[in-house]
């Protein structure tokens, strides 16, 4: 399939080469092959009318749960990929070493969306929550030379290790979890990613002070690591119980620690407004994709996405160009596809995701109730993935001038 494919008229965004205006945008095979204003069409190329929408590169969802029927929270792949306009997405910690071979034969192997994985820090991975039995989420079952055999088995799908600190686990003497972490980063060259605020149920006769916590992820998070939930309201979060960053969270992101929203139940506006007025943003934006924690498969229950997180922000300030830089490039980065994937340089893959803007009135939830007006917020309408072994992925229809998007979005009135 080496017939020129022209995508023409719509407003072409990619913060990563600076594009940003109507331009027609030329595939040939799966590489971008021209860009530019009014481009004359190759003979015998197809051609995608884009009026009206907005190109960009395809984007990444660096936090997802898709696990799906192994975890009791994960959703469907294609749900939280290719149906919600992401084209490549990231597992973020669902499967360990003893349920990764499952991951990668059962689901990222046979998706549309292209799915990598981190490692969860604990062999067994994230699969309790709903099913019973005894409780086997802790520091026993952590084995870093584990992870790197695996890792040195899959290095083309494992990109990183998720790990925890938060109250739950150090109220039970789950340190290990992050000291082992970091061991098993320096062991593989991984990066971590380090969920914060409160998510394990506390033991409150040895609950700790939620400011003790972040002092020491901070002394020993490496550049490259990626603190998780950046606008979390919880009060063991980064941000913490405190009104502005503190100077040791701002001297560890000036090092090279990153952080990502991982929205989740663990956005918080208030939170957010205050971290942005002091002018830390995210790194990257990811949706955290997952189902009720309490429950098999109840996936109703997530009303949140990736490009609804980006509406949220963009109600809340950031320019939709700095969103689309933390959703394609910067991700695409981190898992070591830079070169490939997250932006429309010439020559890199053509993964595209075509987005409609709706100025209407319109209301968004945060992870703890609060509401957020704004006029305008923006869906999905379709993608193309580009990887030669994988089928071309057309969410409803590539769109028509004037057409109707078909593609679903996840969000919803209340959530977004």
């Amino acid at each position: 399939m080496n017939e020129p494919l022209v995508v023409r008229g719509g407003r072409v965004l990619d913060p990563t080469t600076g594009l940003d205006g109507q331009l027609d945008v030329v595939i040939t095979g799966d590489r971008i092959t021209t860009i530019g204003a009014d481009l004359k069409v190759p003979a015998g190329a197809s051609i995608v009318d884009a009026g009206g929408l907005i190109v960009c590169p395809g984007f990444v969802d660096l936090h997802v749960h898709v696990w799906e029927w192994a975890t009791d929270f994960s959703v469907p792949p294609e749900g939280a990929g290719v149906d919600a306009g992401v084209t490549t997405a990231v597992d973020m910690g669902s499967a360990g070493v003893w349920s990764f071979p499952g991951f990668r034969h059962l689901i990222a192997d046979h998706t549309t969306t292209e799915l990598f994985s981190f490692l969860n820090i604990t062999l067994i991975g994230s699969m309790q929550a709903g099913r019973g039995g005894p409780p086997i989420f802790n520091a026993d079952w952590v084995d870093p030379a584990a992870i790197e055999r695996m890792h040195a088995m899959h290095p083309d799908v494992i990109k990183g290790i998720k790990t925890y600190a938060e109250s739950g686990g150090w109220s039970k003497g789950f340190q290990p979890f992050l000291t082992k972490a970091l061991e098993a980063g320096e062991r593989t060259g991984l990066p971590l990613y380090i969920h914060t605020g409160e998510l394990l149920a506390v033991d409150e006769s040895n609950r700790p002070d939620p400011d003790s916590i972040m002092p020491e992820v901070l002394a020993v998070a490496r550049p490259g690591d990626i603190l998780g939930h950046c606008y979390s309201g919880m009060p063991d979060g980064i941000l913490g119980r405190n009104e502005k960053p503190t100077p040791e969270l701002l001297d560890a992101i000036d090092r090279g620690v990153r952080l990502d929203v991982g929205h989740g139940l663990n956005f918080n506006f208030e939170v957010a407004r205050r971290m942005m007025d002091a002018g830390v943003l995210p790194w990257t934006i990811s949706s955290d994709v997952h189902g009720a924690l309490a429950g098999v498969h109840v996936v109703e229950t997530c009303t949140w996405s990736l490009i609804g997180t980006i509406s949220k922000l963009v109600a809340l300030g950031m320019s939709l160009g700095d969103c689309v830089l933390r959703a394609t490039a910067r991700p695409a980065e981190i898992i070591g596809m830079g070169a490939e994937i997250g932006s429309l340089a010439i020559g890199s893959r053509a993964d595209l995701t075509l987005l409609r803007e709706v100025r209407e009135p319109w209301t968004f939830t945060d992870g703890d109730g609060a509401i957020l007006e704004t006029d305008r917020r923006y869906l999905p309408v379709s993608v193309r993935i580009s990887l030669p072994e994988r089928a071309w992925r057309r969410h409803g229809r590539w769109p028509r001038r004037r057409a109707t998007p078909r593609a679903r979005s996840r969000s919803r009135r209340s959530g977004g």
